[in-house]
Parts: C-alpha cells; sequence; structure tokens
C-alpha cells in the first residue's frame, strides 16, 4: 500500500459522499452527499466550502457552460443556476419509480452523459445505465444492481463500467463522437479481496484510478486491467475519486459512514470525510455536458 501525502478538505461527513468533478475555470471541486441531499462547493485555492440543500437525492453533475450545471437527482435530471441555485426540472428519470435513485455517472468527451441508476436498499437488477445523447434518454445496459467505474479512455473509444456486486471491471467500445456503444461489453477484470469497485477515473495516460469501497485504497489499473498502484486512504469507505488542480495532479476522495454502526464509526473517525491526496497524477479535465 502506497503512503502519499493526504489531507482532509473537508471534515464535514457525508453520509454518502459521490460524485466528485472539477471545474478547471473556476478552481472548484463539486460532490455529493447522495444520502442526506447535499451538494458541497469548494474553492480550492482559498480553502472556502460551501455546502448547498437540493431538497432531493443526487449523485452527479456535468457543467453546462459558466453559469448552469446538470444536475443527475433521485427522480430526474435537473439545470441548476450557480448564481441562485435554483433548479429547473430538464428530463424525467426513473421519476414514476420511488424505490430507485441515480447514482455513479459521469461525462463523456462527446459531451454525452451516462447516468447510471440503482435501488435505494441496493435491490438485485433494480437499476440501470442510461446514456443522454442530443437531449434524449436511451438505455445501454438494463438490470444493474450498482452501477459503478463509468469512466472513459482518453481517446474515447473505450468506456469502463462495473455493477459492484458482480466484481467486474467491463470494457466496452464506443464510437468516440457519440460515446455509445458500438459493441458489447468485455471484462476487463475480476475484483478480488478485501472490498468492491466503486467509483472511477481515467487520466491522460489510460489508466484507471478506481476507489475500492471497503478496503481504504484507491487502485491504478492499466487499460489491460493490471493493478499498477495502490495508495491509501484514511477512510474504508473510500466511495469516488476526481482530479484537481491547476494541473490536475490530486486526487479528490469521497468517502462515507453508509451502514456503520456507532462501534464501526468510533474505528474509522474520518469516514465520510473528503480527502486530497497528492497523487502525482496526470490528470484531464472533465467536459462538458451536451444538451442537445
Amino acid at each position: 500500500m502506497e503512503q502519499v501525502p493526504t489531507s482532509v478538505l473537508s471534515d464535514d461527513p457525508c453520509h454518502l459522499g459521490e460524485g466528485p468533478t472539477y471545474d478547471m475555470t473556476t478552481d472548484t471541486a463539486w460532490w455529493f452527499d447522495i444520502r442526506e441531499g447535499r451538494l458541497f462547493e469548494a474553492q480550492l485555492g482559498s480553502g472556502s466550502i460551501r455546502v448547498h440543500a437540493l431538497g432531493r437525492m443526487a449523485s452527479a453533475l456535468g457543467r453546462i457552460d459558466a453559469e448552469r450545471q446538470l444536475i443527475v437527482a433521485e427522480d430526474g435530471l435537473y439545470i441548476r443556476k450557480l448564481a441562485d441555485g435554483a433548479m429547473t426540472l430538464f428530463l424525467p428519470l426513473e421519476a414514476d419509480n420511488p424505490a430507485t435513485r441515480s447514482n455513479d455517472c459521469r461525462v463523456h468527451q462527446s459531451g454525452t452523459f451516462w447516468i447510471g441508476t440503482m435501488g435505494k436498499k441496493a435491490e438485485p437488477k433494480a437499476g440501470a445505465i442510461y446514456a443522454l445523447h442530443r437531449g434524449k434518454i436511451s438505455t445501454l445496459f438494463p438490470g444493474v444492481s450498482i452501477p459503478n467505474s463509468i469512466c472513459f479512455s482518453p481517446d474515447g473509444a473505450t468506456g469502463y463500467f462495473t455493477d459492484t456486486p458482480r466484481a467486474v471491471l467491463y470494457a466496452v467500445p464506443l464510437n468516440p463522437a457519440t460515446g455509445l456503444p458500438r459493441g458489447e461489453p468485455e471484462v476487463l477484470l475480476r475484483h478480488t479481496g478485501i472490498g468492491g469497485l466503486d467509483g472511477s477515473v481515467c487520466d491522460a495516460d489510460g489508466q484507471i484510478w478506481n476507489a475500492c469501497w471497503g478496503a481504504s485504497r484507491i487502485d491504478v489499473y492499466s487499460p489491460q486491467g493490471e493493478r499498477l498502484r495502490s495508495l491509501s486512504v484514511p477512510a474504508r469507505q473510500a466511495s469516488c475519486p476526481a482530479f484537481v488542480g491547476p494541473d490536475l495532479s490530486r486526487l479528490l476522495v469521497t468517502s462515507a459512514w453508509q451502514d456503520m454502526d456507532a462501534a464501526a464509526r468510533a474505528a474509522d473517525p474520518q469516514a465520510g470525510c473528503t480527502f486530497l491526496l497528492e497523487a502525482s497524477a496526470r490528470g484531464r479535465a472533465e467536459p462538458d455536458v451536451k444538451l442537445a
């Protein structure tokens, strides 16, 4: 296990921290506490952090432009204005199914948004992975229990995802111009040992940085599925990474205290905190989402 310099970006513990992303134009990191319906906004240069109450479970966002974000929530996609936080429904998604919510998501280089849903109690096969492409939502992979690790190779020609209970990371060939599949998913690697595959992000070299839920670490895999590095995280339930900073060399990692009783939280005092790892990464900027 590799120990890199690590600091606490936020000690406000997230019930279920998820969906971190970074806006290079404003040096701002964003992430969610899904269970509590909170959106965190951190100005990295100043260290200032604001917490926004969303009034619903939400798990991810994509930057539309300098004034708007697209928020993925439990009942649909919302356009959020940065100026005042006002949210307007853009498209419903599983709004007629109160048993599900959104989970892992990421924007492809083309502007297409891959969106995962799951049961609020992780019911088997209750969720799916969708694509928002040119203003319309289509189903990519149905019957998913816990969608995670959605990310894309630097050339946009490969997408990755997992259904966490299956302990398999899949690679699927994509049309780089659309971010949509042009072939069937294939097994890239099978996870064994402690923990499970959670959120992932690809760096500029195509390496896959995965948060290993339950194992207090970030694993780095080659595009061929070989584990190259394992970085220690000071919370057992690391949930999702994002590259941050002017040179995208640092790693923001969310975590969670979900399903931990008092004894477990006492043994894991930084559970739910959000961390910055000096990872010496070669990260990539997140693309903007395209609505049409």
